[in-house]
């Protein structure tokens, strides 16, 4: 199936310690980073006007013959440990792990959408993404470059995660 990029994202705390936590975390539960985009700060898009800015970045896995329901309940099982609560839809957290694509796979259920589907509006993805993909392009051939662009600011604020 081929590499996945994941979307990380935190607001609460130590943003940038459970960034790098997520990757580690990740790795342990079988989905090992081999690229990370620069760490950016950005302005919470929805949700509750009065939210600390986030942290983003994106990271290319490898997924290690799992599944895209395997890394996603590897990724509720990292957000589990690291904190992540879920009460308030688009609210601060902790941690917030996505699956972005996964090569060229779509796939659109209850459980779990891929591409995502939201990703191309928010500038919090498109710039992280831009980092590891001078021209990404979706399962269906669009160019991200070519969408209309992505709402929100962000500007860089550290170097790549640490892979694993």
């Amino acid at each position: 199936m081929g590499d996945a990029l994941l979307g990380l994202g935190s607001n609460l705390g130590e943003r940038l310690v459970t960034l790098q936590a997520a990757v580690t975390s990740l790795a342990e539960h079988g989905v090992r980073a081999t690229a990370s985009s620069r760490v950016w700060e950005t302005t919470p898009l929805g949700g509750p006007d009065d939210q600390p800015a986030f942290l983003n970045a994106v990271i290319r896995v490898d997924p290690g013959g799992l599944d895209p329901d395997a890394v996603l309940a590897a990724a509720n099982a990292v957000e589990a440990a690291l904190g992540r609560v879920r009460e308030v839809r688009w609210g601060s957290r902790t941690i917030d792990i996505d699956i972005l694509l996964w090569g060229e796979l779509v796939r659109g259920d209850a459980r779990l959408t891929i591409p995502h589907p939201r990703m191309h509006e928010r500038a919090f993805v498109v710039l992280p993404l831009l980092d590891l993909e001078a021209d990404p392009r979706l399962p269906d051939g669009t160019r991200l470059l070519d969408l209309p662009t992505p709402r929100g600011s962000a500007q860089p604020f550290a170097p790549p995660l640490a892979l694993p």
